[in-house]
């Protein structure tokens, strides 16, 4: 912190305004860790002395106030010292998150959905807020694919491990025979830019497509060619953005996820294990997944990397996919 506000008082540090930006938000992320560290010291010392007075008095219902307390305690160290973990370079940025389903019609069309809602609760329990960049909605029942953000901090370091395939087992709903069909969706997760980070693109290197959006949304999803899709030529890349009724707006958010992707792109050069778990992208099937969800012939939900099982699979479902995540990121420190 010393070292952060030595460069702050250094002249000719106003001169770079993309310096003070990034400067200034390292300086409030380190700032929030005090304070929180230095509230959990105080909190820590009080119920110290409190525990203390209330073995001497033989005073039972501070003592159990006190346990009370620590519990509470406890978990915001295992917060804090968890938040201290996630110190990638992108770790403390939003998140862009892509399902998509995998082969098999209406069944991983369906699963892909579920998958939507599990974020989207997990987005709310944390207090984080999410925005829909792109919805494209299935033949019959669930969705394609589906893009959106989870804006709060850390939000992409917590989500980056969710990366990969993931396979759902379960009596099928939309079979009369009532089988058990095994279905797979994939889930990429990016880092969503501060607004200071210059991403070049050649407007040479782009193919924009202008076409009329799908699914509900009014009128002007018939009528007006809205939806927009650029493809980054180079690298293939390519995003779509048809929320939005006005066509400038679907430009500019679809270009803010390509920049994302194409920054992910330069970085998954240098990062060897991130490569080949994105060129295995295509191969959402069976054998390729980092966790099972199975609702038939028993519950349970297994994250394979960390071969770590939760009987409770309806939460998990709901959002509950905390101990998945924290697992997989401890177990990528140890």
């Amino acid at each position: 912190m010393q070292e952060i506000e030595a460069i702050i008082s250094k002249d000719g540090f106003w001169d770079n305004p993309d310096d003070t930006t990034s400067i200034f938000k390292e300086r409030t992320s380190i700032s929030s860790k005090l304070d929180t560290f230095n509230a959990v010291s105080c909190e820590l010392e009080e119920c110290e002395l409190l525990l203390d007075l209330a073995i001497e008095e033989s005073d039972s219902e501070t003592t159990e106030e006190v346990s009370q307390q620590l519990t509470q305690l406890d978990a915001r160290i295992a917060k804090l010292s968890f938040d201290l973990m996630l110190d990638g370079d992108d770790d403390g940025n939003n998140a862009i998150i892509s399902i998509n389903a995998g082969a098999g019609g209406t069944e991983a069309q369906d699963w892909a959905e579920m998958l939507f809602r599990m974020y989207s609760r997990w987005v709310e329990r944390k207090g984080f807020k999410s925005e829909i960049i792109d919805f494209q909605p299935g033949d019959e029942a669930g969705i394609k694919s589906t893009t959106f953000t989870a804006s709060g901090q850390y939000a992409y370091g917590y989500l980056k491990s969710e990366k990969g395939v993931h396979r759902l087992v379960r009596i099928s709903p939309f079979n009369a025979n009532g089988k058990r069909h095994t279905s797979f969706a994939s889930v990429f997760v990016y880092p969503e830019l501060d607004n200071q980070i210059v991403v070049d693109v050649d407007e040479n290197d782009l193919r924009i497509d202008v076409y009329r959006a799908s699914g509900a949304g009014g009128q002007h999803v018939n009528k007006t060619s809205s939806a927009v899709r650029i493809t980054h030529q180079p690298t293939g890349i390519v995003v779509q953005c048809q929320q939005e009724k006005s066509q400038h707006r679907n430009k500019e958010m679809a270009m803010k996820v390509l920049k994302s992707r194409l920054y992910q792109h330069e970085k998954q050069k240098q990062d060897e294990k991130w490569q080949e778990m994105h060129n295995a992208k295509d191969d959402i099937a069976w054998g390729s997944q980092i966790r099972s969800y199975v609702l038939h012939p028993y519950q349970m939900a297994k994250d394979h990397r960390i071969n770590l099982e939760i009987g409770n699979v309806n939460s998990v479902l709901d959002g509950a996919i905390d101990p998945f995540i924290e697992g997989v990121l401890l177990s990528h420190k140890s």
